[in-house]
């Protein structure tokens, strides 16, 4: 069995290690890597494979920098001639970015099988452009890969059981590998050395909605130089965003650093204090961590995490962010709960691969 996996954004780097190392594991099923480029400089893209000795790209199709239409029409493109060459029995893509609704358009359209990883996640905002890609991607895909019972409930209640496509809660690939390269990461780890445990706040902030509004970002900022009075805050940031607080001269009075590797970021996750982010991805991670979550967005994908205590949704307004800060001494949450599966995804998603062909 020959699988094509599309790749393009940090995140899926992540996701993908885990099922390369299942797929390896395995007899029978040969695996070529498609990285569309959508994250593109060392410590966004290079840096992932080398530590995680992630199988390197068989492609690279060096895309980036382009608005949505543009840079989906072009992965698009090149995706579909590496397809009609290549001729895989399946195409695996993860989550939700342009490169996973190029990935499986390319597949869908040559009538090649797609397996769509974390499937049946939904924000419920279709401004969002990640909500537009997972569920396009669900609709085309042949195996529906599920994170948690949410996502599968989110699938029958959008009529998922009438189309008949597997819908399987794998549990998450995030936990496998979190849980994995965790016994690894304190040895590996340079950047989170210089930070002492407990001293800091964790925060990512990455999405076009609050970079890309300059109120909201603004408003985050002004909460997060509030806050960073009574504790540093760690900042690791994509230079995009940090070439948009310099053009708009906004202010930041704590410590912005470059992005990070994932094992800098597993070691940052267990000496800060909390998180605060706009990420989906570092929300599980704080979780996996036991530390408490604030996320700078209106929705999130994960509900299971602020029904249970573990996170509290603020969006980008001030008061807010700083209300769920001040009540964090409040929570108590018990994060021994099984939400994410049994670090097993990997292996599962692999078996089923395995039976349908």
């Amino acid at each position: 069995m020959k699988i094509i996996t599309v790749i393009g954004a940090r995140p899926q780097f992540v996701k993908a290690a885990v099922v390369s190392r299942a797929i390896q594991q395995q007899n029978g099923i040969e695996e070529l890597i498609i990285h569309t480029g959508q994250h593109f400089d060392a410590n966004m893209s290079d840096v992932f494979f080398e530590e995680m000795s992630i199988p390197k790209p068989s492609f690279n199709l060096n895309i980036h920098g382009l608005n949505h239409g543009a840079m989906t029409g072009q992965m698009l493109e090149g995706i579909e001639k590496i397809l009609v060459n290549e001729k895989p029995d399946a195409v695996l893509v993860y989550g939700d970015t342009n490169s996973t609704l190029a990935g499986a358009l390319a597949a869908v359209k040559l009538h090649i099988p797609v397996a769509h990883v974390e499937a049946g996640l939904r924000s419920f905002n279709m401004r969002m452009p990640e909500e537009v890609n997972r569920i396009l991607t669900d609709r085309i895909s042949n195996w529906l890969f599920c994170p948690t019972q949410t996502a599968i409930d989110n699938l029958v209640n959008e009529g998922y059981k009438h189309i008949g496509i597997p819908m399987l809660n794998v549990g998450d690939v995030m936990y496998d590998s979190a849980m994995y390269y965790a016994t690894m990461s304190e040895e590996k780890a340079q950047v989170s050395k210089q930070f002492d445990k407990g001293s800091f706040v964790l925060c990512t902030l990455h999405r076009a909605e609050n970079t890309d509004n300059i109120d909201n970002l603004t408003s985050i900022l002004d909460s997060l130089n509030q806050i960073s009075k009574e504790i540093n805050i760690v900042l690791p940031l994509h230079p995009r965003t940090r070439q948009i607080i310099a053009k708009n001269n906004l202010r930041v009075d704590f410590t912005m650093i470059d992005p990070v590797g994932y094992f800098d970021m597993i070691e940052l996750l267990k000496k800060c204090s909390f998180v605060m982010t706009d990420s989906g991805g570092l929300q599980k991670e704080a979780y996996f961590f036991a530390k408490h979550c604030i996320t700078l967005r209106e929705q999130t994908e994960w509900v299971e995490l602020v029904n249970n205590g573990f996170n509290e949704i603020t969006g980008s307004d001030t008061a807010r962010i700083l209300s769920a800060y001040r009540n964090l001494p409040n929570r108590k949450a018990d994060f021994n709960m099984p939400l994410y599966g049994d670090a097993k995804a990997g292996e599962k998603i692999v078996q089923a691969l395995m039976q349908k062909a």
